[in-house]
């Protein structure tokens, strides 16, 4: 009998080895997360009568807001993502698992952009405050909005589908 449970043991104990061995010969498999539009969001320039349209996708709670747009490796330059919050307060963000460089714009309850921060870094794990509190921060492409011209005090409006 104790042979026999010597025996179980030892065949328990090659089959987990096996197992484990196996597992660490499987792949990841990688998926690409699509963009899904869920709106359209434009930004006025009373200054020089100009709009500037984009698709958006829409983070408005905890784990959308958490994981914006980690592991995304593209966003075309007419698509951003829109996080909401709650109420307005300072804001930080930072580019943990997200290879893209991006704009950040931080925008107040009235959605009057008060603090762009151009360029974030991919992957960098310094932290990217609103300066001033914000309920909104828009995601878009790095160097956009140097080409947009975009400033402090546009007025942004969005519409969800």
């Amino acid at each position: 009998m104790k042979t026999t449970l010597t025996s179980l043991l030892l065949g328990l104990f090659f089959l987990q080895l096996s197992a484990c061995n196996e597992s660490k010969n499987v792949k990841a498999v990688e998926k690409t997360i699509e963009f899904k539009a869920e709106g359209t969001l434009s930004i006025s320039q009373p200054e020089n009568n100009k709009t500037i349209s984009f698709e958006i996708e829409i983070a408005d709670n905890p784990y959308e807001r958490q994981t914006g747009l980690m592991y995304r490796t593209n966003l075309d330059v007419d698509k951003g993502m829109l996080f909401i919050f709650d109420e307005e307060q300072i804001l930080n963000f930072y580019m943990k698992n997200t290879p893209l460089a991006l704009d950040l714009i931080f925008l107040n309850k009235q959605l009057e952009i008060v603090h762009i921060h151009k360029n974030a870094i991919p992957n960098d794990l310094t932290g990217i405050s609103s300066v001033q509190p914000a309920q909104y921060v828009l995601e878009i492409q790095a160097g956009l909005s140097d080409l947009h011209l975009l400033q402090k005090g546009n007025q942004i409006d969005y519409q969800t589908f």
